[in-house]
């Protein structure tokens, strides 16, 4: 057997060994846990994840929508791309994660603008 021979089964076998799959029994329990969450707190508008990436981030770093700061929105960005999973296309993920980007450039930019504002009148 020649050495590419040898490494070409390694590889199979390591890869069956990694294959994880749903039992049936899992497929078939009720609805996963994050359908049921409901939240008061923040209340972002209708149709918002279906707008380009841009648009997706200033709504969600505003005050309207996330009293608690751009962090809020963000982690309502991340819960809304979990919670979408495998049933969002590759062009609304890309989005969403581009959105995600231009979100944490945002965070990054307020918290710098706050720690120079310290720093002044320290």
């Amino acid at each position: 057997m020649s050495a590419a021979t040898r490494k070409k089964r390694k590889s199979a076998q390591s890869r069956k060994a990694t294959t994880h799959r749903r039992s049936k029994s899992k497929a078939k329990s009720g609805p996963r846990w994050v359908a049921t969450v409901k939240t008061v707190s923040t209340f972002p508008p209708e149709g918002l994840f279906t707008k380009d990436a841009a648009t997706i981030a200033r709504s969600l770093a505003s005050k309207k929508v996330s009293p608690k700061g751009p962090g809020s929105g963000m982690r309502m960005l991340n819960y809304f791309i979990n919670r979408g999973g495998r049933g969002l296309s590759a062009t609304r993920r890309a989005e969403l994660e581009r959105a995600k980007r231009l979100l944490s450039q945002r965070i990054k930019h307020e918290r710098s603008r706050q720690e120079n504002g310290r720093a002044r009148t320290a």
